[in-house]
């Protein structure tokens, strides 16, 4: 009977630690073939060529990563287009950066949030990890819009919470309004990378 009480008063608390810790993505291979997908700000508008995130994304980890980004995208476009990208390019890793377009052109927060969630059940059902960006909603203040953090809880994902919220705040990290210069994707392709 005392073995037992002891075994419990160890297991225990390493199965609550386990239970509360964050998601976290999985090892990936040296080689990875990783997928971005967004946006403009995935494309790299703003950006002089090969200074978008993920082209120096791919220079800081050695991975594959494939620029998949539509600028003037919404999540409904986003969400019929991924399928396809998945399947053929099937990659260890999606990073999903859209829903900016969404909140510029004032579309329903519930349907973005719905077009997101699809398209993270749609990598999900391929064992495809998802690493969420979150996305500044329109306002005086430039703030991630809590639906991101609602999916990434949802679904137990990695989120970049604040950093393309934070970059957008300075103007030497922007080349307009919306969109980052090559200093400001080479800081957002770093939070990617840490956050991997």
């Amino acid at each position: 009977m005392r073995q037992l009480l002891i075994k419990l008063i160890i297991i225990l608390p390493l199965c609550l630690l386990q239970a509360c810790s964050e998601p976290s993505i999985p090892a990936l291979s040296d080689n990875a073939r990783v997928l971005a997908f967004g946006d403009s700000l995935t494309f790299g508008v703003g950006a002089s060529k090969g200074q978008d995130y993920p082209s120096q994304l791919a220079a800081m980890s050695g991975f594959e990563v494939i620029n998949a980004g539509v600028s003037g995208e919404t999540t409904s476009g986003g969400k019929q287009r991924l399928g396809k990208l998945l399947a053929l390019h099937n990659p260890e890793l999606l990073i999903l950066l859209e829903g900016g377009n969404d909140f510029l052109r004032n579309q329903s927060k519930a349907q973005t949030k719905a077009n997101l969630a699809n398209m993270i059940e749609q990598a999900l059902a391929k064992d495809i990890p998802v690493l969420l960006v979150a996305v500044p909603q329109k306002g005086l203040f430039l703030s991630a819009s809590p639906l991101y953090l609602e999916l990434a809880e949802e679904y137990q994902l990695v989120i970049v919470e604040d950093a393309l919220s934070d970059l957008l705040q300075s103007s030497a990290n922007k080349s307009d309004m919306i969109h980052l210069n090559d200093i400001g994707y080479q800081a957002l392709a770093k939070a990617i990378f840490d956050a991997i």
